[in-house]
């Protein structure tokens, strides 16, 4: 979970879905976990790098509709940027269950949107953050 929280954004999806089933594995998530540690090994050098410039405060937000037929719930996730370095990221669950895919993309968009506020009121209390905090650009994917 370490991973997933702090250095690798990418992730993110397999290590929420794998966590579902820690209490009771079987033979296929553990041959997922098997995957998951096969790609740490041969990514070992990635990681999240930072620019100085542009200093733009960007999201990217996505959802996955009824992703688990068993629980009905979808998936949604979201990334914030500056500098082309990621600095926030998740992938959850949804706690209520969407009737569309457009509701879905809309219950991530929301959670996104609290992630951004919350983000550019941080860099707006950094004492040495000399730019100007924008209004915070959040891109969807969403075709519905």
């Amino acid at each position: 979970m370490y991973l997933t929280n702090c250095t690798r954004p990418d992730l993110a999806y397999a290590v929420n879905k794998l966590s579902r089933f820690t209490s009771n594995p079987s033979e296929d998530h553990w041959k997922e976990i098997t995957r998951v540690l096969r790609y740490l090994k041969n990514t070992i050098n990635l990681g999240l790098h930072y620019t100085r410039y542009p200093v733009v405060l960007e999201g990217y937000s996505d959802a996955n509709w009824i992703s688990d037929t068993n629980d009905s719930k979808s998936t949604s996730g979201y990334v914030f940027m500056i500098g082309e370095g990621t600095i926030s990221w998740k992938s959850s669950k949804q706690t209520c269950i969407a009737r569309s895919t457009m509701e879905s993309e809309f219950v991530a968009l929301d959670k996104a949107g609290e992630e951004a506020e919350w983000l550019r009121n941080f860099l707006k209390d950094i004492p040495c953050w000399s730019k100007h905090v924008p209004a915070v650009m959040v891109h969807c994917d969403n075709l519905s």
